[in-house]
């Protein structure tokens, strides 16, 4: 094979698939976030593609293809060339006409949705791809999980109103349970936010591992679950008292919220946290109750901002800001933002917009002022559930999938309209399905390994077996391999033969572990005298042994208990 197998971890290597798909020659980088995909990993793509084109067939959808390149003029109608940002590859052809990567295709499926969709009669529609996209990334991580140029399946659904669309979102939300289901892959479905993608109601498809840079928020009680982006829940109620007048006290080196609570002996409930943002270029000012933290999606969400980050040190003293000890109180001329914590319990402790200094006593609205008071919290395990009151929990995952309810944005915008039954116009209703291919090959190899190496789940492995044939240069050995592997191949099943003469086989065993093909099966003199094959499944502690003319029957019997 092109790829080779590596002894050791590479040292860039954050993740266990990251280091394990390096290692065993899926795939190989060319730059930060681009990958190619070597043999193996190829193989294994290709079978998640047939499953996924079984499904979503199976679903009504019908396959085409799209530009990866596209005018810049499409995404500028929309308004989603400023959403994407930097995160868009953007350059211009020879004419200087401004061209753009895609990083999804929400705009050319309408354009050509446009162009062939007039009557209520051609709806609902269902189209997808499997293709290639582009993001620039400001930080590529943990190999094909976090990348610049990625596979991606991409559904859209075309439907005359909501209940139709609703129906299209529940048969693509059920083809994807089937495609994770088929591939081998546990996974949640939890409430999800939109992003730049718009849109209404999101779910996002994740599975669960530690290393996920997702988290999900869930209910034990209710199996409420959503992305901890989304996620809502219910904080402990901090006591009302009656107001007490604004009192200024010295906190000398007080910089923190748990240190003021320690200083002044009250709990952190008590306290108002002040957060500095820069959002599309303005500073913007933040407060949320001091045991809690913001969300920033929500923030983003809330304010419609498409560019919004904390503040850095010299922009905070910029906007006169007192870092440690502000508040809201007496602020003007900055736009300022509060979680409605702020709105339940009284005298809280908030900074004096001075150094090492403090008010107690402060209440909302006598004090201060928010021009929005909305939910920008995290949503944390502890705290409650917002439909049945219960303790909260959180696992971490990987994104794996992701369908929206679209609704009218794009066809709005891009003037994708159809004739009712009654000869009326209205635009069309849309939703749209992604899932990523390579990504969720990395998932699978993130759930599945130990410490020999990946433990591919079968449907999805790049061979069913792998044949090691020992001391292959005696021709013995070589004879019955090859034939065994001629067998193997006449009976249907993959195999992967490892005739290698100059490798150990200590390093043939390690190899095979690592690549973690379903079944192992080993040829040697011994065994031949014998008038056996070794066979070991990838997760059996110990190797047994099958006649000759009985391997191809275990080999099935294998593949089939798993």
């Amino acid at each position: 094979m092109v790829s080779k197998t590596l002894r050791s971890d590479p040292p860039d290597a954050e993740t266990a698939s990251h280091r394990l798909m390096l290692r065993s020659g899926l795939i190989h980088q060319v730059a930060a976030g681009v990958y190619s995909y070597l043999p193996l990993a190829l193989r294994s793509l290709r079978k998640i593609e047939n499953i996924i084109r079984e499904e979503m067939d199976a679903a009504g959808g019908q396959e085409l293809m799209m530009p990866a390149l596209q005018p810049q003029e499409l995404w500028e109608q929309t308004g989603r060339r400023k959403a994407f940002g930097d995160n868009m590859f953007s350059l211009q052809d020879r004419r200087g006409r401004p061209m753009v990567l895609a990083p999804t295709h929400e705009e050319v499926i309408t354009n050509v949705v446009k162009a062939n969709v007039q009557s209520y009669r051609d709806l609902p529609l269902i189209l997808y791809q499997i293709q290639t996209k582009f993001r620039d990334e400001p930080r590529p991580r943990a190999g094909l999980v976090r990348v610049r140029e990625f596979d991606m399946k991409d559904a859209y659904s075309f439907n005359a109103d909501e209940a139709s669309l609703d129906e299209s979102y529940q048969a693509m939300a059920q083809a994807y349970r089937n495609i994770f289901r088929r591939c081998g892959l546990p996974v949640v479905m939890a409430e999800a936010d939109s992003g730049a993608i718009g849109g209404k109601d999101s779910h996002e498809f994740l599975l669960a591992t530690d290393t996920g840079e997702d988290t999900v928020i869930t209910c034990p009680s209710c199996s409420y679950t959503a992305n901890a982006e989304k996620a809502e829940s219910t904080h402990p109620e901090v006591k009302a008292e009656p107001e007490e007048a604004l009192e200024e006290v010295v906190t000398p080196g007080i910089k923190t919220i748990l240190g003021l609570a320690e200083f002044l002996g009250v709990p952190e409930s008590k306290t108002l946290k002040a957060v500095f943002y820069m959002s599309d270029g303005e500073p913007l000012f933040v407060t949320i109750r001091g045991d809690l933290d913001v969300n920033e999606v929500k923030l983003k969400n809330a304010l419609q901002s498409h560019d919004l980050r904390l503040a850095e040190d010299h922009e905070v003293k910029a906007a006169g800001l007192v870092a440690g000890s502000a508040s809201a109180i007496g602020l003007e001329n900055i736009k300022r933002v509060a979680d409605v914590s702020i709105t339940s319990g009284s005298n809280f402790v908030v900074g004096a917009n001075k150094p090492d200094t403090h008010f107690k006593g402060a209440n909302y609205p006598r004090d201060f002022q928010a021009d929005i008071v909305t939910d920008i919290a995290l949503a944390q395990p502890g705290q409650l559930c917002p439909r049945c009151g219960h303790v909260l929990d959180s696992t971490k995952g990987i994104e794996v999938g992701h369908i929206f309810k679209l609704g009218t944005f794009f066809s709005e915008a891009l003037g994708a309209d159809f004739l009712d039954s009654e000869g009326q116009q209205h635009p069309i209703t849309m939703g749209c399905y992604g899932i990523g291919v390579g990504r969720l090959l990395a998932a699978a190899v993130e759930q599945n390994n130990d410490e020999n190496g990946i433990v591919f789940p079968i449907p999805i492995a790049p061979y069913q077996a792998h044949l090691v044939g020992l001391n292959i240069a005696t021709g013995e050995v070589a004879e019955a391999a090859e034939k065994l592997y001629g067998e193997l191949q006449d009976a249907g099943i993959e195999v992967l033969f490892d005739d290698r003469e100059d490798a150990a086989a200590g390093v043939k065993f390690n190899d095979a572990d690592l690549m973690g093909l379903p079944v192992r099966l080993v040829v040697s003199p011994r065994n031949l005298k014998a008038g056996v094959v070794e066979i070991k499944g990838r997760t059996d502690s110990e190797a047994g042994n099958v006649p000759l003319d009985g391997v191809v029957a275990a080999v099935r019997e294998r593949l089939a208990a798993d």
